[in-house]
């Protein structure tokens, strides 16, 4: 027999089309769509945000191609393999000629935009970033985004200048008890000053959450989201919390993947034309989860590039390297009959956000 509530609107779908009409929702109304329960309820949500995807993002699927040119890190973070008293892990640093080869590799298959990414490593300091961005700048000509993590304005104003176009740092929780407990002797303060640095910087920024971390519930979940809508990041990670074996949370479990989803659907459907990956970790967690992610919002796939012989040791969780395929023609290969799947193409040029509340 069919109930009566089947019949008329939930609250859930009454909030979503409230959202689709461009009305701002309340922390509490996030927190509702965040504790869907049903299969249907969630599959609304989903078309929901792809709907909000399609209509500010457009079908194009951006490729960002990663080299992750160090895995020395001076942080010591709980969940993170790269932390510096994992002992076990085999230490590398790519040379300059090694990370523009990739770069011309990169360059080569189409993929406009470069992630230059590594732990906070105080070998690359200002003056051979900005050289090895210079580089790469004038001789590929790639979009270059960074990801090494915090620092101080005059570095941010000097990768700037020399060439860089987009920064990535994510805060992976809005709760400042979580954060100094997930990275001790950081503050959440001075991650917040580093965003809004970059964005006075003319940076496009991105940033985002790890679902799943010890202590994070529902309600931190949406502030995460609250956070990310109003500082007005242009790309937002959002991927599930993987527990590293050379880690103390080596003995949690993983984050959801449905939970994931729905953080991404949600902050589709808040942030609207943001940049959003569908993240190695969901591939990590479930092979299904990119097409997943790209049918409830996500809009940009970002390929490890990493030669293999160092990638192996980018080991940030565990599984990761062997999640993606780093020979060009059989990655294009298998993206394009991905995305022809579910009507999507890989979109060409750089792909900057569309438009922004700055």
């Amino acid at each position: 027999m069919t109930s009566t509530s089947e019949h008329r609107p939930s609250s859930v779908i009454e909030t979503i089309d409230r959202e689709e009409r461009g009305e701002r929702l309340s922390k509490e109304e996030i927190v509702r769509l965040l504790e869907i329960s049903s299969p249907a309820e969630t599959e609304r949500l989903y078309a929901a945000a792809d709907v909000v995807r399609k209509r500010c993002v457009g079908d194009d699927v951006f490729l960002r191609g990663i080299v992750e040119f160090s895995n020395h890190c001076r942080q010591n973070c709980l969940y993170c393999g790269l932390r510096r008293d994992n002992t076990a892990l085999v230490r590398y640093r790519m040379s300059d000629d090694e990370i523009l080869a990739s770069a011309y590799e990169i360059r080569k298959a189409g993929i406009g935009t470069i992630v230059l990414q590594s732990g906070e490593d105080p070998y690359y300091d200002r003056a051979r970033l900005c050289g090895l961005i210079a580089r790469i700048r004038e001789k590929i000509g790639l979009v270059i985004t960074l990801s090494v993590g915090e620092r101080n304005y005059e570095d941010y104003r000097a990768f700037r200048e020399a060439g860089a176009d987009r920064y990535l740092l994510k805060h992976e929780t809005s709760s400042q008890l979580l954060y100094e407990r997930i990275r001790p002797g950081c503050r959440l303060e001075e991650r917040l000053l580093c965003l809004t640095a970059l964005r006075e910087l003319n940076y496009e920024v991105g940033s985002g959450v790890m679902v799943g971390i010890p202590g994070q519930d529902i309600d931190v979940l949406a502030d995460d989201i609250i956070l990310l809508e109003e500082t007005g990041i242009d790309m937002l990670g959002i991927g599930p919390f993987i527990p590293h074996p050379q880690t103390p949370f080596r003995d949690l479990a993983c984050g959801s993947v449905e939970l994931t989803l729905k953080v991404l659907a949600v902050a589709r459907i808040v942030t609207r034309s943001t940049n959003i990956p569908a993240t190695t970790a969901l591939r990590t967690l479930d092979k299904d989860a990119r097409t997943m992610a790209l049918q409830a919002g996500a809009n940009v796939i970002m390929p490890d590039l990493t030669p293999l012989e160092y990638g192996l040791f980018y080991d940030i969780y565990p599984g990761r390297a062997k999640s993606e395929v780093t020979d060009m023609v059989t990655l294009f290969t298998i993206l394009r009959n991905d995305l022809q799947g579910i009507g999507r193409t890989i979109g060409s040029g750089a792909g900057h956000r569309r438009s922004s509340p700055h």
